[in-house]
């Protein structure tokens, strides 16, 4: 792929976030992509999970909203750093427990690395600023 063309594929991506709309996101994903995420046990492994997890996040933050930082793009990859924001009105899954929605409205910060082939991203590495995240939930102690 040409880097423009891996940039498109980026930005539409990003867009399916602010869309919330899981189906357009999987299409984006080749059917065996690997997906790493540094605030999950265990990778994600297909389509199906990487989806999974979308629907998620845009339950917890239906009203989310993406901004690019900074995007640096290769011959078959993309490194990306994006701010968004969201108000917490879903449940919120957090390592295998279901949290009540705080009502909250957050800024969440992080990057990626998302590894292309054919059209698709095969591999996704996501490395977000959790810590900061649940400190803007109140879901931290206080002391």
């Amino acid at each position: 792929m040409k880097k423009e063309e891996i940039e498109q594929l980026n930005d539409a991506t990003l867009a399916t976030w602010d869309a919330g709309d899981a189906d357009a996101f999987a299409e984006f994903l080749a059917d065996d992509v690997v997906w790493y995420d540094w605030t999950l046990p265990e990778p994600l492994h297909g389509k199906a999970a990487a989806k999974a997890y979308f629907a998620g996040l845009t339950t917890a933050f239906p009203d989310m909203r993406t901004k690019t930082v900074v995007a640096v793009i290769g011959d078959d990859a993309v490194a990306t750093e994006v701010e968004w924001t969201g108000t917490n009105t879903g449940p919120l899954a957090m390592g295998g427990t279901e949290l009540p929605p705080t009502g909250k409205t957050v800024t969440g910060r992080g990057s990626y690395i998302a590894r292309v082939r054919d059209g698709k991203v095969v591999e996704f590495r996501a490395y977000q600023d959790a810590i900061g995240l649940m400190g803007q939930l109140g879901l931290l102690p206080q002391g």
